[in-house]
């Protein structure tokens, strides 16, 4: 049953975003990035807030670890790297096709029973060498086919059918539905169909931010707390070799972080501190820099966020620059360029 405190949905309309970074060349700002942040505090209040937080939006692959505690609440007894590929936007890598398949084997299941959309991995590197070798797209390869073999396993633990586990008005799916509205304290706004073919819950920044501090605070041994130890003992499971947000969990010591498309960004701390960002564009070069920006607000170290200032902006091959979150967003110093 849903908690009697989850409120409305959020208002669909469009969001009021603000200007969240600068692309700076030379000294001179180039670009400006809008977008959306929310900060919280360990009590949940928000610490710090810009542009538009209460606008219904789509966390896109953010949403996974509120999915995962969903199915572990469900019964799927995975745990450690496999429910960190539950939980995955993964990179193809050779691990994460035989994780999945293993999750396969654990329900009883073929790779014929997924329902995400064929993809070639989303790796670069990986990519290319698929592609060198003549491999195909495949279902087991795209980035979202841990979390969808766990949707069959978790189906198959309730005797619920295999057949339709992507429609909205299957158990499963509903079963998610009403987790993501325990965990974010709000009705859902509107669902529509995330890229693998999911279904996609709208949301509020403020929200989201509220679902992942809540993961990362639950008491030790809950669906929430297994989901975050398991993604943050496994980052690289959970996305791949050389991703930022893996990278970032391990510079941030208890750190949860998860990307999704369209620029957006979450992370929290076990103590329930928690970050939340949506750049407006969708552009990927602004996200990291205005998430550790984020996290400073949110009392991190800023020596340990020094790498995630963002690539710099060349010039005929020199850096002459970099994309700097505006200022309001950093009360201390994360980054610096021309």
């Amino acid at each position: 049953m849903l908690s009697s405190s989850v409120a409305d949905a959020p208002l669909i309309r469009e969001p009021l975003h603000a200007p969240v970074a600068h692309l700076i060349r030379g000294g001179v700002v180039e670009g400006i990035h809008y977008g959306s942040v929310v900060v919280l505090g360990a009590d949940g209040r928000v610490e710090f807030q810009l542009g538009d937080i209460e606008a219904a939006f789509y966390p896109r692959s953010a949403l996974k670890p509120v999915q995962a505690v969903a199915m572990v609440r469900a019964g799927l007894p995975l745990d450690g790297e496999l429910l960190s590929l539950a939980a995955a936007s993964h990179s193809g890598e050779e691990r994460h096709l035989a994780g999945t398949r293993r999750i396969l084997e654990l329900a009883g299941v073929s790779e014929d029973a997924l329902r995400n959309v064929p993809d070639l991995p989303f790796d670069p590197v990986v990519r290319d060498g698929w592609v060198r070798e003549g491999r195909l797209p495949s279902r087991l390869a795209q980035n979202c086919s841990g979390k969808h073999a766990a949707m069959l396993y978790t189906c198959v633990l309730n005797d619920w059918p295999l057949e339709g586990y992507l429609d909205p008005a299957h158990p499963l799916q509903q079963a998610i539905a009403e987790i993501v509205e325990d965990l974010t304290g709000q009705r859902i706004a509107r669902v529509t169909v995330d890229g693998c073919g999911a279904p996609l819950f709208s949301v509020s920044l403020h929200g989201l931010a509220r679902a992942v501090s809540r993961i990362t605070s639950a008491v030790p041994g809950t669906p929430e707390a297994r989901v975050a130890d398991a993604m943050r003992e496994h980052a690289e499971m959970a996305s791949g070799a050389g991703r930022d947000v893996a990278a970032l969990m391990r510079a941030v010591p208890g750190l949860l972080a998860k990307d999704g498309f369209e620029g957006v960004q979450v992370a929290a701390l076990p103590d329930g501190r928690a970050v939340a960002v949506k750049i407006a564009d969708g552009a990927d070069r602004a996200r990291i820099p205005v998430a550790a920006a984020a996290l400073g607000w949110a009392g991190v170290d800023a020596s340990l966020l020094t790498e995630f200032q963002g690539e710099a902006l060349l010039g005929g091959g020199e850096p002459v620059g970099c994309v700097r979150p505006v200022r309001s967003l950093e009360p201390v110093a994360v980054s610096a360029c021309a």
